[in-house]
C-alpha cells in the first residue's frame, strides 16, 4: 500500500438524546463530552474522547461497549456529543488509526502510540472542533 490522502466531512454534533438522528451509514465518528447552552441552544465541545468506525455508525454508537466509560468522562454539567462522516471504503480503519493516532483520545486503546499504515494525509471540513484539520501521519517502527 501506497501513501494516500482522505478526505473527511464531519457532520454533528449530536447530543445523547438525539442520537437516534445519527445516519445509519459507513464511516468515522467522534465522541466528545460537550456543555449545551439552553439559552442560546448551542453546543460547547470540550473534549475528544473515542474515534471509532463502523459499517453502521447509528447502531455501533447505540450498542457500543465503551458506554460507562464515555459516561464516566463526564464532568459536571457536561453530557456527550457526536460528530459523523460518511466513509465508505477499505481504508477506513487506516483513516481512523490516523485520527487516534494524531490526537489520542483518552479512551482509545488502539493506535495511540503507533501507526501500522503506510503514509496518511487526512484532510478534514465541517464539524471540526478539537480536530487537526490537516495533518499527515507515516508508519512507526514496532
Amino acid at each position: 500500500m501506497a501513501e494516500q490522502s482522505y478526505n473527511l466531512n464531519f457532520k454533528g454534533y449530536w447530543r445523547e438524546s438525539h442520537i437516534d438522528s445519527i445516519p445509519f451509514d459507513s464511516g468515522i465518528y467522534c465522541v466528545y463530552t460537550c456543555s449545551f447552552n439552553e439559552k442560546t441552544k448551542t453546543v460547547i465541545i470540550n473534549k475528544l474522547i473515542y474515534v471509532g468506525e463502523a459499517d453502521d455508525v447509528n447502531q455501533r454508537i447505540k450498542n457500543h461497549e465503551k458506554w460507562p466509560g464515555w459516561r464516566k468522562a463526564l464532568g459536571f454539567g457536561e453530557e456527550l456529543c457526536f460528530s459523523f462522516a460518511h466513509f465508505e471504503s477499505t481504508y477506513r480503519e487506516r483513516v481512523e488509526a490516523a485520527l487516534i493516532f494524531k490526537h489520542k483520545p483518552t479512551l482509545n486503546d488502539d493506535y495511540k502510540d503507533s501507526f501500522p499504515f503506510d503514509k496518511s494525509t487526512i484532510l478534514i471540513s465541517g464539524a471540526t472542533e478539537l480536530l487537526f484539520q490537516i495533518f499527515t501521519v507515516e508508519r512507526t517502527q514496532q
